[in-house]
C-alpha cells in the first residue's frame, strides 16, 4: 500500500480507442484519466501503461487494456491483470479475560489481535523478551473487505516474579519488514512479608508515659496495609508506603495508661490478595500510681474524746505502703490492709486511732502513701479540729426605765468571748427565735450579734434573750426589757343602719386599740371636724389603753361615696391612728356644677363630648338627643358611647354641631342637661364671578366667597400668580366674603390671581380667579416680522405671518398695494390660529413670482376695541441684514459677554461672527457663533486690563450683512486678574516715573491713536470715492460686474439698504451678492477686487460648523513674497484644517458661489504667465461651475429674467 504500479500495455498500429477497465469499468481514453486522480497512462507512441501512484485497498481488482474497433479494424481486450495490494497490519492489541493486576498463582488467557492486514500477520508473544509457548492463532474478517484479523491465544500462570514485566505482541505480514509491536505491563498482586515493631525494648513501662511504636513490613503488591490493635481493638489504620524501599510503615504514638497494665500490643498487615492478616503481639506491665488516695472518719471532735481515722489508697502497681503524720510527729498506732483493685493492681487501706487535746486544735494531719515502682510520694493532708466551750455572754441595749418612741430603730448587740468553735449567738422575744436579726460577725477576741428593732406596741416590756452555744455542747444566755410608747394599735367604726338613702341619719361607733399612753378620738367627714361621744378608757393589750366614740350624721347626696373618718391621737406623741367608713347613699342621677357646657372641635377630628353625672345605685340610663332626635346607638359608626356615658363623634362633619340633650335615670329618679357642640371647619373658597372682564384703564372688582367656621378678621389674602410684580390694588373683607379692588387697570393687571384663606383651621385654602383685561390688537413689528423672502421662480411658496395680541377675538385682513386680497384666489391662502390672547393669521402666497408678488402686503388686526396694521414686505433671498443693539452683558478678566438683536434673515437661516482686535494686534480676530441662532455669546482667552473693539454681522448662504448698529465699534476693557496685583505696593514702578506723569502720558497716547483712526478713516473714505469714480458705468453681465474692478462697490435702493460689508483684509475680496430689494432695479452684485497681486481670500462656509476659537489673522511668509504684502491665516471650523492665503492664486480652481461643499486652498499656481490669460481661465471657470449649480440659487439670481 503506498507504492506505484504500472500496467504494461502495448497495441501496435491502433485505429480505435484504447481504454483500460478496472473490474468491468472503464476509465476513459484520455491519458489523464479524469475522475481518477491517482490512476494515468503513460508511455510512447502505442504504449497505453496504466501507472497507478499511492496503491490503497480499492485498487486491488483485476485490470484489462481494451483497444475499441474503428472502420478498418475490430476491438480487442487483453488478459487480466490482478493488482494485489499488500496492507501491514494496524497496531496489534491485547484482549485479556480478566485485566491486570492478577493474582499470583492464577493462570489467565492472553489474547492479541493484530487488526486489518493483507495478507494476514503472523503474531509472536513473549514475556521479558522470553517466547511464549502453547500459543494458538486464528483470523477474523477485518474492518473492509479483503482485510483480516489475527488472533493469537495464550494461556499464563501469574508468578510473583512477573510483577512489573513486560507481555510483548508482535505482528508481522509481507507488506511490512519490520513487525508492528505492541506491549503491556503486568501488574501482579501477591501478599506482604509478616511486621516487626521497633520502638519496645523491655515489656515494663510506666503509666504517663508516650510510647513511640513502627511496624514495618516489607514486600506485597500492593505494599502492605497496617493497623495496630489493643487487645482487639484497632488504634491505628494509617500508614505509609515507601516504593523504593518496597515497604509499609505504621507508627504509633500510645499514651500508657493503667487500663494498658497487662495489654497485648498487636501490629498486623495485609492486602487484598492476602489469605489472612500477619501479625505480630507484645504484652506490656505497667507501672502506676493509685489514682485517689482518701482520708475518712471525722476530723472534729470535742476535746478529750478519741478520734478513729482511715486512709484508702486506690489501685496501684506495685501496692503502697502508707504512713501517718500529726504536725511533725508519727502516729504508729496503725493497721493496714491489702485488696486486689483495677487494672491488675493492689488497693491499700491504713486504721490509725488518737486521743484529742485542746493544744491539738488545727494541727495538720497527713496520710502518705509510697509507690516503690514507680518511685513516688502521694499525700492526703487535713486538718484537726477539736472543739471547747464559750467564756462569757452580754448584752448592749439602751437603759430599761427610758422610754422609746414606737417606729424608732433600737440596736440590741450581743456579745461572746472564747469557745472553739466561735459561739453561735440566738435572739429570742418572748420565748420565740427572732429570725430578723444581722449575721453575727467575728473578730480576733469576740463573736457578736445585732438585733435591729424598728419598736412597735408589741415590744413594750417583752423579754428578749441572748444564747451562746458552740459544737462543745454549752449554752450561756443574757436577758434586756424595753419601755415603747405608741398610738392605737387598732381602729374600728360600726354602723347599725345597713340602706342609707337621701335624708336619713346614721349612728356610728369608734373603737380605738391599745395605745401607750391614752389617745384622744375625734371625727370627720370630708374637710368637716364632727364632734363625739368618748366613753371611759379601757386596759388593753401590750400595756395599753382602749377608747370608744359615738356620732350621728344626717345624709345626703354629697355623702355618697365619701369617707368618715376616725382619729385617735396620742398628744404625747403628736401621733394619730386613723380609719373610714365608706358612706354608699342611693340617690337619682345629678349632673356635675362642673358639667361642660359647650365643646369645640375640628371638622374630621374626634368630638367627646363629657357627661359628668352621678348616681347610686351606679347602673343608670341616658337618652342622648340632637336636633329633636334620639341617638341611636349603632345606628352611626362614628358614634361611640364610653362606660361614663360620654358620647364620642369620629370623623365630626359641621353637620354634627349643635345642642345635644342628656336625659339620665336610675331606679331612684332621673334628671338632664344640654351641651353644644361648635365644630370648627378651614376654609373652602369660590369665586363669585370667574373670569372678570374689564377693559383697559378701568376698574376691576375680584370677589370671592369663603365657607368656614370661625370667620375672623383678616382671615383672607390676595397673591398675584403673574412672573412681572404688579400693583395689586385693595382688599377689604366684609363677613364671609373678600374684594379685590383694582383701579386704572392695566394689561400686565390680566392673569390669575390667587385668593387664600386662612382661619387657623387645617391649611389655608385657596381659589384661582382670572382677570381679562380687553383692549385693542397689538401686532408684533420689527425686522422679521416686516420681511419675508421667498425665490420668484413661479415655483415656492411664502407664508407671511401676522401675529397680534388682543382681547376679544381678533380678525385679520390682508391687503396688497393697498387693494384688500381675494382670499377666494387659488393663489392665496389664509390660516389663523389663536392661543390665549395671541392670534396668528398666516397668508400663503403660492407659486411666488417676482413681477407679481414681490410687493408690500398689508395686515389689519381687529376687534370690537380698534385696530392696527402691519407692511409686509415680500422680497427675494437675500444677504441678512445687519444685527442692531450691539451691547455689552459681561466682562472679566479674560472674557467678554455680548448680546445683539438679529436684523432680518434674508430668508435663509442665518449666524453671527464677531470681529475683534486690541492694539497689540496684527489683523482683526473672528469668532463664529454657536449655535448658530444664538444671540448672545462669550469671547474667552482675552488678556486681562486689555482694550478690545468689538463688532458683530450676520451671515448666510447667499453672503453677509454689514456690522451691527451701523458699522459703530463697540470698545470694553478687560478687567484685572484677581490672583495677580498689576503693581506690587511694596515695589516701584520699572521705570520709576511718578503716577501723575504715567496718566499724562496715556492721556497724549490716547490722543494720537485718535487722530491717528481718524485719518485712516478720511484716507479709507477718499480711497472708496476715488475707486467708485474709477468703475462707473461698468454693466453688470450675468450677475457679475467686469473681472478687472479693483475695488468694492455697493448700489442701495430705496426700499432696501445693506451696507458694504467689511473685508476681512485689503485683499481678502470675491464676487458676493450684497444687494436684492423688492424691486427689479435692486437686484445688484458687488465685484471684489479679484486679481490683484497682492489678493487674498476668505470663503464664507456655505452650512455652518460649529467654531473652534478665534481665527487671527496674521503675517506669515510663503515662498518670496514682497515686503509691502500680507498673508492671512483662517482656521476652518468643521475639520481644523488651516488655510493660508496665497499671494499666487487670486481665484481658487472651484469658485464657492452658494456651494455647500467646503472649499479647499491650492498652494499651486493655475494661472498662465500672462495676465489676460489668467483672466480668461477664471471667468470661463467660473462659468462652468455657475452652470453646473444654478439650481442651488434663487430664481433671481440665474441670470434669466423673470
Amino acid at each position: 500500500m503506498g507504492a506505484t504500479a504500472v500496467l504494461k500495455c502495448e497495441v501496435l498500429r491502433a485505429s480505435g480507442i484504447v481504454q483500460w477497465a478496472k473490474d468491468g469499468l472503464l476509465l476513459g481514453p484520455q491519458r489523464s484519466l479524469p475522475g481518477f486522480p491517482r490512476y494515468n497512462m503513460i508511455g510512447k507512441r502505442g504504449q497505453y501503461h496504466l501507472r497507478i501512484e499511492n496503491a490503497q485497498l480499492e485498487d486491488d481488482a483485476f485490470f484489462e487494456c481494451q483497444a475499441g474497433q474503428s472502420e478498418s479494424s475490430d476491438g480487442i481486450v487483453s488478459g487480466l491483470a490482478f493488482l494485489t495490494v499488500q496492507i501491514p497490519p494496524s497496531k496489534p492489541y491485547f484482549v485479556m479475560d480478566t485485566p491486570t493486576p492478577w493474582v499470583v498463582g492464577k493462570k489467565y488467557r492472553v489474547e492479541c489481535v493484530a487488526p486489518d492486514a493483507k495478507p494476514e500477520a503472523d503474531i509472536s508473544l513473549y514475556k521479558d523478551g522470553v517466547d511464549l509457548t502453547g500459543a494458538t492463532s486464528f483470523t477474523t474478517s477485518g474492518s473492509k473487505d479483503k482485510l483480516l484479523n489475527t488472533h493469537a491465544e495464550v494461556t499464563v500462570t501469574a508468578l510473583k516474579s512477573d510483577n512489573g514485566r513486560e507481555l510483548t505482541c508482535h505482528a508481522k505480514n509481507k507488506a511490512v519488514s519490520q513487525p508492528v509491536v505492541t506491549t503491556v505491563t503486568m501488574n501482579v498482586y501477591y501478599p506482604p512479608d509478616p511486621p516487626y515493631i521497633i520502638g519496645l525494648d523491655r515489656d515494663e513501662v510506666k503509666a504517663g508515659r508516650l510510647l513511640v511504636l513502627e511496624c514495618v513490613s516489607y514486600g506485597g503488591n500492593p505494599l502492605a496495609n497496617l493497623q495496630w490493635t489493643k487487645e482487639g481493638e484497632v488504634l491505628s489504620t494509617t500508614w505509609g508506603e515507601e516504593v523504593v524501599g518496597q515497604k509499609s510503615r505504621n507508627i504509633l504514638r500510645l499514651k500508657i495508661t493503667p487500663a494498658d497494665n497487662q495489654a497485648e500490643l498487636s501490629c498486623e498487615s495485609a492486602n487484598i490478595v492476602s489469605l489472612s492478616p500477619l501479625s505480630i503481639t507484645r504484652k506490656i506491665t505497667v507501672f502506676f500510681d493509685p489514682a485517689e488516695l482518701t482520708l475518712s472518719g471525722s476530723l472534729k471532735a470535742v476535746e478529750g474524746q478519741e478520734l478513729t481515722l482511715s486512709c484508702h489508697a486506690s489501685s496501684s502497681n506495685p501496692p503502697v505502703h502508707i504512713r501517718w503524720w500529726l504536725g511533725y510527729k508519727e502516729l504508729n498506732n496503725t493497721s493496714v490492709a491489702f485488696e486486689e483493685g483495677e487494672n491488675g493492681g493492689m488497693t491499700t487501706t491504713s486504721n490509725v486511732t488518737h486521743r484529742v487535746s485542746r493544744e491539738e486544735n488545727g494541727l495538720r494531719l497527713t496520710c502518705e502513701a509510697f509507690n516503690n515502682g514507680t518511685q513516688f510520694s502521694k499525700i492526703q493532708p487535713a486538718t484537726l479540729t477539736v472543739y471547747y466551750p464559750p467564756q462569757r455572754v452580754f448584752i448592749n441595749s439602751p437603759p430599761e426605765d427610758v422610754p422609746l418612741r414606737s417606729g424608732t430603730r433600737v440596736l440590741l448587740t450581743c456579745f461572746s468571748t472564747g469557745g472553739n468553735p466561735p459561739a453561735e449567738l440566738t435572739w429570742f422575744k418572748n420565748g420565740r427565735e427572732v429570725s430578723h436579726a444581722q449575721p453575727q460577725t467575728l473578730s480576733h477576741m469576740f463573736v457578736s450579734r445585732v438585733l435591729n428593732l424598728l419598736l412597735t406596741a408589741s415590744d413594750n416590756q417583752a423579754d428578749y434573750r441572748c444564747d451562746a452555744t458552740n459544737k462543745a455542747k454549752k449554752t450561756m444566755s443574757a436577758h434586756v426589757k424595753l419601755l415603747v410608747h405608741f398610738v392605737a394599735v387598732s381602729m374600728k367604726i360600726t354602723a347599725k343602719q345597713e340602706v342609707l338613702r337621701r335624708g336619713q341619719e346614721i349612728n356610728l361607733e369608734c373603737l380605738s386599740g391599745s395605745s401607750n399612753p391614752k389617745s384622744d378620738v375625734s371625727w370627720k367627714v370630708g374637710r368637716m371636724r364632727l364632734p363625739g361621744v368618748e366613753e371611759k378608757p379601757t386596759k388593753a393589750v401590750f400595756g395599753g389603753v382602749s377608747v370608744l366614740s359615738r356620732l350621728s350624721l344626717n345624709l345626703s347626696s354629697q355623702h355618697n361615696n365619701q369617707k368618715v373618718i376616725c382619729q385617735a391621737y396620742s398628744p404625747v406623741l403628736e401621733e394619730a391612728a386613723n380609719t373610714f367608713y365608706h358612706l354608699s347613699v342611693l340617690h337619682p342621677p345629678e349632673f356635675s356644677p362642673e358639667q361642660t357646657t359647650e365643646v369645640q372641635v375640628v371638622e374630621d377630628d374626634v368630638a367627646t363630648i363629657p357627661l359628668m353625672v352621678s348616681a347610686n345605685p351606679e347602673v343608670f340610663s341616658c337618652i342622648w338627643l340632637h336636633r329633636r332626635q334620639t341617638l341611636v346607638k349603632g345606628e352611626d359608626i362614628r358614634h361611640q358611647w364610653s362606660d361614663d356615658h360620654s358620647l364620642e363623634i369620629r370623623n365630626v362633619t359641621r353637620k354634627d354641631g349643635g345642642l345635644y340633650t342628656i336625659k339620665c335615670e336610675n331606679d331612684e329618679g332621673v334628671d338632664q342637661t344640654t351641651v353644644e357642640l361648635d365644630v370648627l371647619y378651614a376654609p373652602s373658597l369660590k369665586p363669585e364671578k370667574d373670569p372678570v372682564f374689564v377693559n383697559l384703564g378701568g376698574t376691576a372688582d375680584l370677589i370671592c366667597v369663603a365657607d368656614a367656621n370661625p370667620i375672623i378678621p383678616g382671615m383672607f389674602s390676595w397673591k398675584w400668580l403673574g412672573e412681572e410684580e404688579v400693583e395689586m390694588g385693595e382688599e377689604t373683607q366684609e363677613d364671609e366674603s373678600s374684594l379685590l379692588t383694582i383701579y386704572n387697570v392695566t394689561r400686565a393687571h390680566a392673569g390669575f390671581y390667587q385668593c387664600t384663606a386662612s382661619n387657623g383651621i387645617a391649611l389655608p385654602a385657596s381659589v384661582e380667579m382670572q382677570l381679562v383685561v380687553q383692549f385693542t390688537p397689538v401686532l408684533r413689528k420689527g425686522p422679521q416680522w416686516s420681511k419675508v423672502a421667498s425665490r420668484g421662480d413661479g415655483t415656492t411658496t411664502a407664508e407671511l405671518v401676522c401675529q397680534a395680541e388682543g382681547i376679544p377675538r381678533v380678525e385679520f385682513i390682508w391687503g396688497k398695494k393697498g387693494m384688500l386680497i381675494d382670499l377666494a384666489n387659488p393663489r392665496y391662502e389664509e390660516r389663523t390660529d389663536r392661543e390665549g390672547s395671541f392670534h396668528t393669521s398666516t397668508l400663503r402666497v403660492v407659486n411666488v413670482s417676482a413681477v407679481l408678488d414681490y410687493a408690500v402686503f398689508s395686515c389689519t388686526a381687529r376687534n370690537s376695541l380698534g385696530e392696527d396694521k402691519l407692511d409686509i414686505q415680500l422680497v427675494s433671498t437675500n444677504h441678512p441684514d445687519p444685527p442692531s443693539l450691539f451691547r455689552q452683558v459681561s466682562v472679566t478678566h479674560d472674557s467678554v459677554t455680548l448680546e445683539w438683536i438679529p436684523g432680518f434673515n434674508g430668508g435663509l437661516q442665518q449666524r453671527f461672527r464677531i470681529r475683534y482686535i486690541w492694539d497689540k494686534a496684527i489683523s482683526f480676530m473672528y469668532v463664529d457663533v454657536l449655535p448658530p441662532d444664538e444671540t448672545t455669546f462669550t469671547v474667552t482667552g482675552l488678556q486681562p486690563l486689555t482694550i478690545y473693539n468689538f463688532s458683530v454681522n450676520a451671515l448666510n448662504a447667499i453672503g453677509e450683512s454689514g456690522y451691527a448698529d451701523n458699522g459703530a465699534v463697540l470698545t470694553i476693557t478687560t478687567k484685572v486678574k484677581e490672583s495677580e496685583d498689576p503693581m506690587d505696593d511694596n515695589e516701584q514702578a520699572p521705570s520709576g516715573v511718578p503716577t501723575h506723569l504715567t496718566v499724562a502720558f496715556t492721556v497724549v497716547f490716547g490722543v494720537l491713536l485718535l487722530l491717528n483712526s481718524l485719518g485712516c478713516f478720511l484716507g479709507r473714505k477718499w480711497k472708496n470715492r476715488r475707486d467708485k469714480t474709477k468703475i462707473e458705468g461698468e454693466a453688470v453681465v450675468n450677475g457679475q460686474k467686469s473681472e478687472e474692478d479693483v475695488s468694492s462697490q455697493s448700489t442701495v435702493s430705496k426700499s432696501n439698504k445693506y451696507e458694504s460689508r467689511e473685508k476681512i483684509n485689503t485683499g481678502a475680496q470675491r464676487t458676493l451678492l450684497i444687494d436684492s430689494g423688492s424691486e427689479t432695479e435692486s437686484n445688484v452684485y458687488e465685484s471684489y477686487t479679484a486679481f490683484q497681486e497682492d489678493s487674498h481670500y476668505y470663503y464664507p462656509a456655505g452650512d455652518y460648523k460649529p467654531s473652534l476659537g478665534p481665527h487671527p489673522e496674521e503675517r506669515r511668509g510663503l515662498g518670496v513674497i514682497p515686503a509691502n504684502l500680507e498673508s492671512h491665516l483662517y482656521e476652518d471650523v468643521g475639520d481644523g484644517r488651516v488655510y493660508q492665503d496665497t499671494l499666487a492664486s487670486p481665484l481658487p480652481p472651484y469658485p464657492p458661489f452658494f456651494s455647500d461643499y467646503r472649499q479647499t486652498q491650492q498652494a499651486e499656481d493655475w494661472r498662465s504667465p500672462t495676465y489676460p490669460q489668467g483672466i480668461k481661465k477664471a471667468g470661463q471657470l467660473m462659468d462652468d461651475q455657475q452652470a453646473k449649480r444654478d439650481y442651488d440659487l434663487p430664481f433671481e439670481l440665474r441670470g434669466e429674467l423673470v
